[in-house]
C-alpha cells in the first residue's frame, strides 16, 4: 500500500503523514472481483478447520520469506553498464525468435524433419537403390519422392522463419532514449545494456524490462498497458519510489545498486532491494514495467533496465502452445506397422521362393539369363560374375524387394495431409456462421495438424465468465443499509438517468448508461438529511473510491462534450464506478494522492491515504481516505465470506440479516455479488496503522505476510453499508449450443471461479442444468470429509440407477432409462482430492454423472480437472476459456478453444484454435468437425488401398518372373504414381466433400456420434480396405495377363496396361464414395486419368527410356480396350454389390440422413432421429 500526501501541511489534524506510506504491495495483481459463496454442503462435513492450501495462496508471501543470496541475485548498478557486466556479461537487447541461420538451416532442419520415422524408412530405402547390387530403379527417380517432400516441408519452414526474423530485424532496430554522457540520446533496441537508464515517452513500448526511477506525476505513478504481455487490455499502475523521484538524471549523476532475482517467467513477480544514497528500500511488482508493456496517461517514464534481450520476462514466457498431434495421426502409425509388417511377409514371400528356386535350378544357373555364372565371351573358362552366391543372393533379393515395395507405406500421405489441412482451415476461416460481428473477429486456426479431432470431442470443458456469459458487467441491483432497491423488480420500472459534470467549457458524462432505482436516486436527492440518505452516500462514495479505476476523457462529435471512459483491471470494479456515476457520483480524477468526485453536482476531492488492494488470500480490498470534512474513513469492499467475518455484528444485527437474505437472493438470480462495509479512523488508529505499514513495507524478510496482517487490523469491526448485484449476462445461444452438444452425446463441464449459488443459476438459465437432474453438491475443509462424501456420492448414484427401471418409447419397445446427475464440487474440496488416491473416486463419481459444475476453482486446478479426464480414458477433450486463468486448461486439453473476448488475448495466444463466441462451437463441432474427421480418416484407409493395390500387383509380377524383381511397369511411372497419377483426386475429396449438408448436421446432433464410434477409420474398416485391395490386385494383374498369355507382347506393353489398370481403377474407387459432385471433383478425377494417360504416352515416345513406343502398338489393338473394360467390370462390380447390400440392409445414421436429405423424405428422417435418439439420449424420446 501507499500512502501519499502532495501537501506539506495535512489537513487531518494530529496526522503526520510521511513520504514513505505508500501503495501496498500486498498483491501482485488486481483481479476481477467475485463473491464467495455461501457454502452449501449437501454431505456432511467433518467439521475440521479450514486448511490453507497452496493454489490459492499469494505468490508473493512464498517469495518474501527468504533474502536473496547472492548466489541467486542479479546485481545491477544503476547508470554504470560497463561495472554491471564487468564481472558477468549479461544478455544484449537483441531478440531473436528465429529458429534457424543460414549456416544451421540445412541440418536442422532435416534434423527436425527426420523425427518422422516413415522419413527414415524411405532414406534408406533411397540409399539401399544406390548400391549396384540392389539398383532396381534408377538413382535419381528413387531420391525424386523423398526430397520432393523434404524440399517442399523445407521451402514452408524457411518462409516462416524468414518472417520470423523480419520481425526480430524490425523489433531489434527501434529506436528508445537512454542516458549517455547525462543527456538522453536515442539508441536501437538492441545495443540497450543492462544499468542503462531509459526514459520511455507516453504510447511508447518499452524496450526492456525496467525499474520505474521518476514520472511525470509528481507521486510517482504511471499508467501501463500489458496488452502485449498478457492480452489485457485494461490500465494497470506502477509506481516509483519516494527515495528516487526527486532526482533528475540529466542534472545529477545517480549512483546506486539493485539486487534482484535472476531471470524467470514469472511476469506477477519480482523481488529486489536498491540501495541509493545510503538507504536500502525494498523493490516489488509494482516497481518494475516489462518488455512489451505500453506507457499511457503519463507524458514520461524514467527507469534503469534490469533484463534486457532473451532474459526478459516476456521472451521467457514465449515458448508457445505445446505441440499436439492428431489422434487419427496417433492411429495411423498402428497402421502403418501393420503395413510394415505386410511389407516384410512379401519379400519374405519372394526371398524364400527365390531361394527354392535358385537351390531347384542350380545347376542351369550358368546360361540363364539373369543368373548366368559364366562369360563365354573372351576366355575359354568363364569366371562367375552378377552372381554372389546361394546366401547372398537371398538376402540382396530381400533388399531388392524392399526397394520395389516401398510405397506400400505412402510418402505421398503426409503431405497431402498437410494440404488438405490447410484447405479445411481455409473454409473454417472464412465460414461466415462463426464471423462475430461484436469483435470484428473472424475464426482462427492456429494448429492446422489437429482439425480431424474436432470431429471426435466427447468431453468440453468451459469457463463461465466471458466464455458462458459476455464479461459486460451491468449493476443491477442494491442492498443498501437493509433495504433491497431493484431487487425483484423487473428493469421496466427502472429508468435510464443521464448524468453530467461541467469541467471548465467541456460537460463530462459516462460513457455507459446504467438503469436507476427511481426510489433510490430520490432518497438521494432528497434525504440526505437522514440517516437513510447518509448510508446510501456512503455506500456510493464507497463504490466511486474503493477502486483502481482510472478516469479517460475521450472526444465525441459535439466538441463540448467529453466521455469519461472509466479504465481498470477489474470489469466489475467498472460496472460499479458506473452505477456510482449513474447515481450522482461521478469519479473525475485518481491520482495515487487523492480522487475527485462530482457528488450530486458538488465537487469534492478526498485524498487517498492509503489502499490496500485485492488478493486472493484476503478476497477484499480497502482504502483509506481523508474526507473534505477531515474525516478518515476506510471503505472496504469484497467476498461475502470474507466480509462478514470482519463486520461488527454487535451493530444492527437486523441489517446484517437482511442484507445476507438480499445476497442469496441475488446469488440465485445469477448475479455476481459483493459486500461494502465502512468505518471511521481517528487520530491514534491512523497513526498506528501508518507506523505498521512502514515496518512492513520495509521489512526484507516476509514483507507480503506483514503487509497483509497490516491490512488485515485496519479492515476490522466495520459498519455493513450494504451489497451490489452485477449481472454477467449469458452470451446469445449459449443455452441452444449447449443443448446441441448434450444431444451430440458431448459431455460439458463448467469450471468457473464465481460462487456456487451464481455458478448454479447460470447453469440453470444456460440448459446445462435441468430440473430433471439430481444434484450431488460436495463442499469440504479436509481430506476425510471429502472421502466420505465421495463414498456417500457413489451410493447415491447406485441407488438411482437401480431405480431407474424402463421406459417405453414411441413404439412400444422397452429401454432403459437413463438418470441424469450432476456434480458441484468447489475448488476448496479439489485441493484435497486432486493428485492423490481420491482422484480415482472422483473420476468414477464424475464420469457416472452428465454435468460436472466446479466453482471457485483456480487455474492449475482447472488443468488438474481435464488431466483427470484425459488420463484415464481415450476420449477426446475441449478446454474453451477467454481469460489468462484459462491458459492452463487450454493447454491441457486435446483441443483447446480461446475466445476473443473481454480479458485480452492471452487464451487466444495459447489455444489452438480461436472464435468470438461460444455458440461458434457447434457448427465448429457439428459441422466442420464432422466433415473434416470424415474426410481425413477416408483419405488415410484411400492412400493406403491405392498403393497397397500398386505393389501388389509388383508382387504378383515377380511370382511369375523367377522372382527376380524385375518390373514391368516403367520407373517413372512408379514415381509418378504417388505425385501425379493418384495425389490430387485424393486431395481434392479431402477438402470439398461433404457426406451430409450443414442443415442437416445441425438439426440432427446425434449424427456427431459417427466420430465417437469411429465410424469412418477404425481397424475393421481397414482390414475390409485390405481385403478389397488383394481382390482388385488380382483382377488388374491377371486380367491382362490371361488375355495376353499365348501373345508376343513385351513386358514394357503389359506394363502399361497394368498401371493405366491401376490408375482407372482406384480413381473409380474413390469416385464411388464421392457425396458430393462439383466441376472442381470432377476435373480432379478424371482429369488425373487423361494424365495418366498423356504421362505413359510422353514416357513412351522418350527413345533412351525403356518401352519406347509401346503404348502406341498396344491402343491399336481391340484387346487392349477389352482388357480395360474387363478390369473395370470384375474390379469394380463386387465392391459395389457389397456397397449396396450393406446400405440397405445395414444402414448407418449417416447413410439414412443422407437418402433422406437427398429424397426428401420426411418420414425416413424422423426415423433416423428416433434411433440416433435411442442410441444416444434414451430421455428424449419419452418426452
Amino acid at each position: 500500500m501507499e500512502s501519499n500526501n502532495p501537501f506539506e501541511n495535512s489537513p487531518y489534524p494530529g496526522l503526520t503523514l510521511n513520504s514513505s506510506s505508500r501503495r501496498s504491495i500486498s498483491s501482485l495483481q488486481s483481479k476481477t472481483l467475485g463473491g464467495n459463496s455461501i457454502r452449501e454442503v449437501s454431505f456432511r462435513d467433518l467439521g475440521s478447520k479450514p486448511i490453507r492450501h497452496g493454489s490459492t495462496g499469494s505468490e508473493g508471501f512464498s517469495m518474501s520469506q527468504k533474502e536473496i543470496n547472492d548466489e541467486d541475485a542479479r546485481f545491477i548498478y544503476i547508470n554504470d553498464p560497463g561495472k554491471t557486466n564487468e564481472k558477468f556479461e549479461f544478455a544484449g537487447n537483441s531478440i531473436q525468435t528465429g529458429k534457424y541461420s543460414v549456416f544451421t538451416f540445412l541440418p536442422r532442419n532435416l534434423f527436425e524433419q527426420f523425427h518422422r520415422v516413415a522419413y527414415i524408412y524411405f532414406l534408406v530405402i533411397a540409399i539401399l537403390n544406390q548400391l549396384p547390387q540392389l539398383a532396381v530403379f534408377g538413382r535419381g527417380a528413387s531420391i525424386l519422392p523423398l526430397a520432393f517432400v523434404l524440399l517442399v516441408t523445407a521451402v514452408k519452414d524457411a518462409y516462416e522463419d524468414w518472417r520470423r526474423h523480419q520481425s526480430d530485424r524490425i523489433e531489434n532496430n527501434r529506436l528508445a532514449l537512454v542516458l549517455v554522457n547525462n543527456q538522453f540520446q536515442q539508441k536501437k533496441w538492441k545495443h540497450i545494456r543492462v544499468g542503462e537508464i531509459l526514459k520511455i515517452s507516453a504510447n511508447d513500448t518499452l524496450p526492456c524490462d525496467m525499474v520505474l526511477l521518476s514520472t511525470s506525476d509528481p507521486t510517482g505513478v504511471a499508467y501501463v498497458q500489458t496488452i502485449n504481455l498478457d492480452g489485457e487490455s485494461n490500465l494497470k499502475t506502477r509506481y516509483a519510489k519516494q527515495e528516487t523521484l526527486p532526482k533528475v538524471p540529466e542534472k545529477e549523476k545517480i549512483k546506486g545498486l539493485i539486487k534482484c532475482d535472476k531471470p524467470n517467467r514469472n511476469i506477477y513477480g519480482f523481488q529486489a532491494n536498491m540501495e541509493i544514497d545510503g538507504k536500502r528500500v525494498s523493490l516489488g511488482p509494482s516497481n518494475i514495467i516489462l518488455r512489451g508493456c505500453e506507457l499511457k496517461n503519463t507524458a514520461w517514464a524514467i527507469g534503469v533496465s534490469v533484463y534486457c534481450g532473451q532474459e526478459t520476462k516476456v521472451m521467457l514466457n514465449n515458448s508457445g502452445a505445446p505441440s499436439k498431434r492428431s489422434r487419427l495421426e496417433t492411429h495411423m502409425n498402428r497402421e502403418t506397422i501393420l503395413l510394415s509388417v505386410f511389407l516384410i511377409s512379401l519379400c519374405t514371400v519372394v526371398s524364400v521362393c527365390a531361394a527354392v528356386w535358385l537351390r531347384r535350378h542350380r545347376d542351369e544357373l550358368d546360361y540363364l539369363p539373369f543368373y548366368r555364372r559364366k562369360d563365354f565371351s573372351e576366355k575359354e573358362e568363364g569366371e562367375n560374375y552378377k552372381y554372389y552366391g546361394w546366401g547372398l543372393e537371398i538376402f540382396f533379393t530381400f533388399l531388392m524387394s524392399v526397394i520395389v515395395f516401398q510405397i506400400m507405406i505412402p510418402i505421398s500421405l503426409y503431405i497431402s495431409m498437410e494440404l488438405v489441412r490447410v484447405g479445411q482451415a481455409y473454409f473454417m476461416i472464412h465460414d461466415a456462421n462463426m464471423y462475430d460481428e461484436a469483435s470484428n473477429s473472424r475464426f482462427q486456426c492456429r494448429a492446422l495438424n489437429i482439425n480431424e479431432d474436432l470431429g471426435q470431442i466427447k468431453y468440453v470443458f468451459s469457463d463461465k465468465t466471458g466464455t458462458l456469459t459476455e464479461n459486460k458487467m451491468e449493476f443491477q441491483c442494491a442492498s443498501i443499509w437493509g433495504v433491497d432497491y431493484s431487487g425483484g423488480k423487473t428493469n421496466l420500472q427502472n429508468e435510464t438517468v443521464e448524468t453530467s459534470v461541467k469541467v471548465g467549457e467541456h460537460i463530462l458524462r459516462p460513457k455507459m448508461k446504467v438503469n436507476v432505482d427511481p426510489e433510490l436516486l430520490r432518497l438521494l436527492k432528497s434525504g440526505k438529511q437522514l440517516d437513510e440518505g447518509k448510508h446510501i452516500e456512503n455506500f456510493f462514495l464507497a463504490l466511486a473510491a474503493c477502486n483502481t479505476i482510472v478516469p479517460l476523457v475521450t472526444d465525441t462529435n459535439d466538441p463540448g462534450v467529453k466521455l469519461i471512459d472509466y479504465q481498470g483491471e477489474s470489469p466489475d470494479e467498472q460496472a460499479l464506478v458506473y452505477a456510482a456515476a449513474a447515481y450522482g457520483f461521478i469519479l473525475i480524477e485518481r491520482t495515487s494522492g487523492h480522487i475527485i468526485i462530482d457528488v450530486q453536482g458538488e465537487r469534492q476531492r478526498f485524498d487517498v491515504l492509503g489502499l490496500h488492494e485485492f488478493d486472493s488470500d484476503r478476497k477484499r480490498m480497502s482504502v483509506i481516505v481523508g474526507c473534505p470534512d477531515k474525516i478518515i474513513k476506510v471503505f472496504v469492499k469484497g467476498a461475502d465470506t470474507t466480509m462478514f467475518s470482519i463486520i461488527d455484528r454487535s451493530l444492527n444485527p437486523n441489517t446484517i440479516q437482511s442484507t445476507q437474505s438480499h445476497l442469496h437472493s441475488y446469488s440465485s438470480l445469477g448475479l455476481r455479488t459483493l459486500v461494502i462495509g465502512m468505518k471511521e479512523l481517528n487520530s491514534s488508529e491512523f497513526g498506528k496503522w501508518q507506523s505498521s505499514y512502514e515496518t512492513a513495507s520495509t521489512a526484507l524478510i516476509g514483507r507480503a505476510a506483514l503487509l497483509r496482517k497490516v491490512a488485515s487490523n485496519v479492515e476490522s469491526n466495520l459498519n455493513i453499508l450494504g451489497a451490489s448485484g452485477i449481472e454477467d449476462k449469458l452470451q446469445q445461444g449459449v443455452p441452444e449450443a449447449i443443448e446441441s452438444l448434450r444431444m451430440a452425446g458431448i459431455k460439458v463441464w463448467v469450471l468457473t471461479g464465481d460462487k456456487q449459488e451464481t455458478a448454479i443459476s447460470i447453469g440453470y438459465s444456460s440448459k446445462l442444468l435441468t430440473g430433471k437432474m439430481s444434484q450431488i453438491v460436495i463442499n469440504n475443509n479436509s481430506k476425510e470429509s471429502c472421502r466420505k462424501s465421495l463414498e456417500e456420492a457413489m451410493v447415491m448414484i447406485k441407488k438411482l440407477k437401480g431405480g431407474s427401471g424402463v421406459t417405453q418409447n414411441a413404439e412400444g419397445s422397452s429401454l432403459p432409462r437413463r438418470i441424469m446427475v450432476a456434480l458441484i464440487i468447489d475448488g476448496t474440496s479439489l485441493v484435497h482430492i486432486l493428485d492423490t488416491e481420491l482422484e480415482e473416486q472422483l473420476f468414477q463419481l464424475a464420469s457416472e454423472c452428465s454435468v460436472v459444475l466446479c466453482c471457485r476453482v483456480a487455474p492449475l486446478q482447472k488443468a488438474g480437472i481435464v488431466a483427470l479426464i484425459k488420463n484415464r480414458t481415450d476420449d477426446m477433450t475441449l478446454a474453451i476459456g477467454d481469460g489468462a486463468n484459462d491458459v492452463s486448461m487450454i493447454q491441457m486439453a486435446d483441443v483447446g478453444i480461446g475466445i476473443t473476448g473481454q480479458e485480452g488475448r492471452q487464451a487466444v495466444m495459447a489455444s489452438d484454435f480461436a472464435m468470438g463466441q461460444f455458440r461458434f462451437l457447434v457448427p465448429l463441432l457439428l459441422v466442420h468437425g464432422h466433415w473434416n474427421y470424415q474426410r481425413m480418416g477416408y483419405m488415410i484407409l484411400y492412400n493406403f488401398y491405392r498403393n497397397a493395390v500398386f505393389v501388389l500387383v509388383l508382387f504378383w509380377y515377380t511370382l511369375f518372373t523367377c522372382f527376380t524383381l524385375t518390373t514391368a511397369i516403367t520407373e517413372w511411372s512408379s514415381v509418378l504414381f504417388s505425385i501425379i497419377y493418384t495425389a490430387l483426386p485424393t486431395i481434392v475429396v479431402g477438402i470439398l466433400d461433404k457426406d451430409l449438408s450443414r442443415r442437416t448436421l445441425l438439426r440432427h446432433p446425434q449424427l456427431y456420434g459417427a466420430g465417437h464410434r469411429d465410424e469412418t477409420y477404425n481397424l475393421k474398416l481397414f482390414w475390409i480396405t485390405m481385403l478389397d485391395t488383394l481382390w482388385q490386385s488380382v483382377v488388374i494383374f491377371f486380367v491382362p495377363l490371361l488375355a495376353y498369355r499365348a501373345s508376343t507382347i513385351d513386358v514394357s506393353s503389359i506394363g502399361d496396361l497394368w498401371t493405366l489398370g491401376v490408375v482407372i481403377i482406384v480413381n473409380l474407387h474413390l469416385a464411388m464414395d464421392v457425396n458430393r459432385w462439383n466441376w472442381i471433383t470432377h476435373m480432379a478425377i478424371w482429369g488425373s486419368i487423361i494424365a495418366t494417360c498423356i504421362c505413359v504416352v510422353i514416357i513412351d515416345a522418350i527413345p533412351k527410356l525403356t518401352g519406347y513406343w509401346a503404348i502406341f502398338y498396344l491402343a491399336k489393338t481391340g484387346l487392349f480396350w477389352l482388357c480395360l473394360l474387363g478390369i473395370i467390370v470384375a474390379a469394380v462390380v463386387p465392391r459395389f454389390i457389397v456397397k449396396v447390400f450393406s446400405q440397405c440392409y445395414f444402414p448407418s445414421d449417416i447413410q439414412i440422413s443422407r437418402e433422406a436429405e437427398k429424397f426428401g423424405s420426411s418420414r425416413q428422417l424422423g426415423v433416423a432421429e428416433i434411433e440416433m435418439n435411442q442410441f444416444l439420449d434414451p430421455l428424449r424420446v419419452t418426452r
